[in-house]
């Protein structure tokens, strides 16, 4: 990667066309916020396509936790086909098994159905029982583009830490930071080599009110300073 990557939430197409206004790279399109983000629908990423040029990473996920029983799978499978049709760039998911261990069965499963477009793996990374195992697990997976993590479960600010040993162990390309990001974090992670950075509530006044184009384009600014 060069330069630095914004990656923006949008939940319609009011918030995509604003991200791009104010200078994003590319969204991760989802619905149900209130789930922490889950599958959009085909039509709402046919009307992002319409009507916003930035590239869409669409949620793959059925329910707030992270787990996925295998009917949520099966669906999630054959509705790849129908978002990929409408205009999907790529796709964020990633499992948990019950043990905390990523589950490799239905992250593998969904991988073979998105391919060949690039994927993230979701934040159930900073929620795995061994945070440095489900690093090991994801990192090498096909065509994997980026890792959405904090660090840590608890947000940003608790998992600078685990951020700078996993630029140091040679993964920063991979490392997408978001989950409570906040501005003073960017200078801390650039530094670290950090250059893709995953925003939503910091650019809006609340989960109630569209992305506003204006905070958008301090947060380009922001990560622009590498």
């Amino acid at each position: 990667m060069t330069g630095s990557l914004l990656e923006v939430i949008a939940l319609d197409v009011r918030d995509a066309v604003a991200a791009e206004e104010g200078g994003a790279d590319r969204l991760e399109v989802v619905s149900d916020i209130g789930s922490d983000g889950l599958t959009p629908s085909a039509e709402l990423v046919a009307a992002i396509s319409k009507e916003c040029g930035l590239p869409q990473m669409v949620m793959l996920r059925r329910n707030a936790g992270f787990t996925v029983t295998p009917e949520e799978l099966d669906r999630l499978r054959k509705e790849v086909k129908e978002l990929s049709e409408a205009g999907a760039a790529g796709f964020v998911f990633g499992f948990l098994s019950a043990d905390g261990s990523v589950d490799r069965d239905a992250t593998d499963a969904l991988i073979h159905a998105v391919s060949p477009l690039p994927w993230t793996f979701h934040r159930a990374v900073d929620h795995a029982a061994d945070v440095q195992a489900g690093w090991r697990a994801v990192r090498l997976l096909p065509n994997l583009a980026t890792v959405l993590t904090a660090g840590s479960a608890e947000g940003v600010g608790s998992g600078l830490a685990v951020l700078r040993a996993r630029a140091e162990a040679g993964d920063a390309p991979l490392v997408l930071a978001g989950g409570g990001l906040k501005r003073e974090h960017v200078p801390v992670l650039l530094d670290y080599g950090v250059r893709a950075f995953h925003v939503g509530s910091a650019v809006r006044e609340s989960w109630s009110d569209p992305v506003d184009p204006a905070r958008v384009r301090e947060w380009r600014r922001l990560v622009d300073l590498a």
